[in-house]
């Protein structure tokens, strides 16, 4: 019973703090030491010595430093003429598909997302083209609002994915195995999200109104040649890292480098593109490493006051089946992700369910795809999904509204995490391919 009253005035703690509106890394500080200072009396010089030694550690695993390499990708693409490009490239494309130019929302996410990380980027870079022609089009604003807030989300998943770096931090295991593992639940999600736009679109054709010109082969050929750059980033990326040349930290820098290349060649990078993603990089980055430093700290709280181990036992006396117990871990997510966003979800989440997850059986690469799913349905959730405030700066359109139209692509992701669940391999065989145990 002890327990679970520590567990109870934590998550209390947490709610109090994140409703007074502090910053999110502020309020994990002040959880930490509240724990520590009411729950075991733990004099402030001697918190102060667990906290140095701690910050310092985290603050230096080289690891992490992929993270502000690949948030500046997705900075300087998003000043640029990226999204032009993957809807001049992808339009012709899709033409003969139903529904048509709604699957550049999909397809184009899907794209950069392998070279971006970032959920927020995905859907702000794709959005701020397709939303507009689609709607001048004609198109369905709700299947146009609620393909670009699921497939924007497809950031967070397919590799690289800021993420999974931040997982594979805390859970220690390789991020090269977890990026592996996000490319086909990835695909996967979205063939369901392409599939539910050609079934409505065939059932209702208005949705999505036919163009009074058909492409040419020329058209095609010139829609290829304009997904060429960031082809050349997905192949310089990903294939670094697959092949075994680059760790994912050498490959982000390859990435930056390569897509530097590629503005000084299409003559898009000027002093203000640079100087602007840069101090836009420095922003994110600085606040997701705040957050991984509180959370490191809120970690090794709760592990002095034995909060996960105690939880995880008054689980177990549940009896729950591995099944039943992901199912009541997504529920959880689920709940967790109506107040906060995915980073912050991770670090929180991850020294309680963690170990849940590895009694039951389950592989902690998979898990960390299967969170990630989790995560990503945070970002189309109300009141603080990011992707439906993205979507409602780009075209105005009330939250709620954008929410709703988001509603089954929610649901589409929910069965992809249901598919990977009864078939784990679909996340698995790829990492154990590439990098055998």
């Amino acid at each position: 019973m002890e327990s679970l009253t520590t567990a109870f005035f934590i998550l209390v703690l947490l709610i109090f703090y994140l409703g007074l509106g502090v910053w999110v890394f502020a309020g994990l500080l002040l959880v930490s030491f509240s724990g520590l200072i009411f729950l075991l009396d733990m004099p402030i010089h001697r918190i102060g010595t667990i906290m140095a030694p701690l910050i310092i550690r985290s603050a230096t695993s080289w690891e992490l430093s992929a993270i502000p390499m690949f948030v500046w990708m997705g900075e300087i693409m998003f000043r640029t003429d990226i999204s032009n490009r993957l809807f001049r490239g992808l339009s012709p494309i899709v033409h003969y598909l139903p529904g048509r130019l709604l699957h550049t929302n999909v397809i184009g996410s899907a794209l950069f997302a392998a070279v971006s990380g970032s959920s927020a980027a995905t859907t702000a870079t794709v959005g701020k083209i397709t939303t507009t022609e689609l709607l001048k089009r004609n198109y369905s604003k709700s299947l146009a609002f609620g393909s670009l807030a699921g497939a924007g989300s497809l950031g967070l998943l397919i590799p690289p994915s800021i993420v999974l770096i931040v997982y594979g931090v805390l859970a220690e295991v390789s991020i090269s195995r977890l990026f592996a593992a996000g490319v086909y639940p990835g695909i996967l999600i979205a063939t369901l999200y392409s599939g539910y736009i050609m079934i409505r679109c065939l059932i209702n054709p208005s949705l999505a109104p036919t163009l009074q010109e058909k492409p040419t082969f020329k058209d095609i050929a010139f829609g290829l040649i304009n997904l060429i750059p960031i082809t050349i980033l997905i192949v310089i990326v990903l294939g670094s890292i697959y092949s075994g040349i680059a760790t994912p930290s050498e490959a982000a820098a390859v990435g930056v480098l390569a897509t530097i290349i590629l503005t000084v060649l299409t003559r898009q990078l000027s002093m203000e593109v640079f100087l602007d993603s840069l101090m836009g990089a420095v922003r994110t980055s600085c606040m997701i490493a705040s957050i991984l430093l509180a959370a490191a700290f809120l970690s090794t709280s709760m592990a002095f006051l034995h909060v996960p181990q105690e939880v995880a036992a008054g689980i177990a006396k549940l009896n729950l089946s591995p099944y039943e117990m992901i199912a009541t871990l997504a529920v959880f997510y689920i709940l967790l992700g109506l107040f906060l966003e995915g980073i912050s979800i991770t670090v929180m989440s991850l020294p309680i369910t963690l170990p849940l997850v590895l009694a039951a059986g389950f592989d902690p690469i998979w898990f960390g795809i299967f969170l990630v799913i989790m995560v990503e349905l945070a970002q189309i959730t109300p009141p603080v999904g990011f992707n439906l405030f993205i979507i409602q700066g780009l075209t105005g359109t009330p939250i709620m509204r954008v929410a709703i139209a988001s509603a089954p692509f929610f649901i589409l992701m929910c069965c992809a995490a249901a598919i990977i669940t009864v078939f784990p391999q679909i996340a698995l065989w790829l990492p154990d391919t590439l990098f055998n145990k």
